[in-house]
Order: C-alpha cells, then structure tokens, then sequence
C-alpha cells in the first residue's frame, strides 16, 4: 500500500510541476501568436497591459550582455542543475510539508517555463505590466507569476511553522 501512495505523491508532484508548465507555455505561445513586439493593449486602463517583450537575460534583462558561454552557464546549466536538484528533493524525501511541496512545484515549473524559453527560443518572453498605485511591476509572464506564488508559501508556511524549517516530521 505504501508503494501506491508513494507513487501517487510522485504523479500528483510531477502533474503540478507540468501544470504550471503548461500554463506558462500556452499564454506564451498566445502571446507570440496575436502580439506584435512592443504592442500594448490596455486590459484595464494603465493597470494591467499585455504588451510583447523578449528578454534575451534574467530577471530585468540581468545577463544578457554576457559572453555567450558565460550566458548559457549561467542562464541556462546553473538554473537546469539547481532545478533537477530541487525536484529531486521533494520527489524523494517524504518529510517536507505539503504547503512547501506546493511551493517548490510552483518555483520548478515557473523555472523550467523560463528555462524552456531560454533553450528553444534564446530568450524569455515577457507580456505583463501591472500599476495598482503603490504596487507597480516590470514586465512579467506566467512562469515569474509560479515563481512568486511558490515563494510567498514556502515564506509564509516558514513563518507560520513553529520550527521555523522547509520541512516537518512525518510522525507530527
């Protein structure tokens, strides 16, 4: 029996990290589709734009004047190392609490949304602009959308642990 269960943990791991994938993937591929470069289209006044902008570096164009080796380590092997790592971990250690399970498939799928762009298309698109007064953003996609989400759980579900750690027991 516990071989079922962990394999549908493994399946249910897998299918979020491929979910917020998917989700990055196909706005992307809308975007690049009815889009031009640099257009932008009020949704709601000045507050969220759609516009097309491909980033070539990391996050705020970080990067992209690096020598080319430079850029495919950086941009390209550490995240893919980082990530397999990541994946790795929650996949195989059973005492990480479900909240952080959660955030980390949200920070993996984000990041290889991302990652995938930069290996396929040699950079990121971006399409994303929102100004709600005080919170004003750069342009953004999908994938940063997982990437924050998945950070603000794992931060709250620390802050909220009484441990203070990424994981708790399995016997708590």
């Amino acid at each position: 029996m516990k071989k079922i269960t962990g394999k549908i943990r493994i399946l249910f791991i897998l299918s979020l990290v491929l979910l917020n994938i998917g989700c990055d993937q196909i706005s992307k591929t809308v975007v690049r589709q009815t889009i031009e470069p640099n257009e932008k289209i009020e949704v709601f006044e000045n507050n969220f734009i759609l516009t097309k902008v491909e980033n070539r570096g990391a996050a705020y164009s970080l990067g992209s004047d690096l020598a080319p080796i430079l850029k495919v380590v950086l941009l390209q092997v550490l995240p893919i190392i980082v990530l397999l790592f990541l994946l790795r971990l929650i996949l195989i250690r059973t005492n990480y609490s479900k909240e952080t399970i959660l955030g980390l498939t949200f920070i993996i799928g984000g990041g290889i949304g991302n990652l995938f762009d930069r290996i396929v298309y040699g950079s990121v698109t971006d399409f994303m602009i929102m100004d709600l007064g005080i919170i004003k953003t750069e342009i953004f996609n999908m994938a940063d959308v997982s990437i924050m989400i998945g950070s603000f759980i794992i931060i709250i579900t620390t802050a909220f642990n009484k441990k203070g750690s990424f994981f708790k027991e399995v016997n708590e």
